[in-house]
């Protein structure tokens, strides 16, 4: 009895969310693997089910489950919630994977590549304020007031209502872990709003609702139209997608340093073949979910409020 009880408390539960292909289901395979129970959630219920029902032919049944998730609708979280409260009765792994990026690709999706290696190039020049992006493809990257508000809903909001409803079964856990999946396009050398730089930059006088400052002043700009957003200094190409990920880049560091015995960062899972890069990434999603899991299972001296590109810590 002793042993099973031991065996029970060692378990290790894990919440996953846009795990229904790419990325995030093969987070959940990687972590089943390593022997944690994970909850694998998506939106569609039915791709979902579908998308679990294939990972339980590699493991043990028990390994693997399913619930429906949609992270823009608080009552779909509570639900999820109660689900790990009743089944479980805490959580020792939260992985903020669901996100959308915010766009109308036309083309075949070379323009996004097009963009990712410009905006590169943009990080790591010296002076990147004198450097212009101007993209050649025949393609073309679309942005509506609706997408870029669901984007940030979902990438940055959605990020932050996980966090807040888990957090009660997050500080039951021995060893709690958050993982937020972003992207270097959040870097701060791609925006040029001196406001949202100089807030996000200073991590010492960070909080929340400066963070969220920043987001409502983009997307009131925005609503102005997308010249004007740009001429206030907010990216020209998928600018929901880079200020949602900047934003969420800040709050995995006022989490970091509010709750310090958890480990938590975030992590550019690099440019991954996934349907929402239209497949013309350069890595598998294999390769993508390998440094989330690493951060996922980080041992209890580990780093915490980092932002990693795969295995590289990178600035903010």
């Amino acid at each position: 009895m002793e042993a099973k009880m031991s065996a029970s408390s060692s378990r290790r539960y894990a919440v996953v969310s846009g795990a229904n292909r790419g990325i995030g289901h093969e987070i959940c395979r990687q972590l089943a693997n390593e022997g944690v129970v994970v909850v694998a959630t998506a939106r569609d219920e039915k791709r979902g089910m579908e998308a679990v029902e294939k990972l339980k032919q590699s493991f043990d049944e028990h390994l693997i489950v399913f619930h429906q998730l949609d992270v823009a609708d608080g009552l779909s979280i509570s639900s999820l919630v109660d689900f790990v409260t009743t089944k479980f009765g805490k959580l020792d792994i939260l992985v903020n994977n669901a996100g959308v990026h915010g766009l109308i690709i036309e083309g075949d999706g070379l323009i996004l590549n097009e963009m990712i290696e410009a905006e590169s190039s943009r990080i790591i020049s010296a002076n990147e304020q004198e450097l212009e992006t101007e993209l050649k493809s025949d393609g073309a990257l679309i942005e509506t007031y609706e997408l870029v508000e669901q984007c940030i809903n979902i990438n940055y909001s959605g990020t932050k209502r996980m966090v807040e409803a888990f957090l009660p079964l997050l500080q039951l856990s021995h060893s709690p872990r958050i993982v937020n999946v972003s992207s270097t396009l959040g870097n701060l050398k791609l925006l040029s709003n001196e406001m949202a730089r100089k807030v996000l930059s200073n991590g010492e006088s960070l909080t929340e609702e400066k963070v969220d400052e920043v987001v409502n002043e983009f997307l009131k700009d925005y609503k102005e139209g997308p010249m004007i957003a740009q001429a206030k200094g907010w990216p020209r190409y998928a600018s929901a997608y880079k200020v949602s990920k900047a934003a969420v880049n800040a709050y995995t560091r006022i989490l970091a340093q509010k709750y310090p015995n958890f480990r938590i960062n975030c992590v550019c899972p690099g440019y991954v073949k996934t349907d929402m890069t239209l497949n013309v990434g350069q890595l598998t999603p294999e390769e993508g979910a390998e440094n989330i899991v690493k951060l996922a299972l980080l041992p209890d001296d580990g780093p915490s409020g980092l932002f990693f590109c795969k295995k590289n810590v990178m600035a903010f």
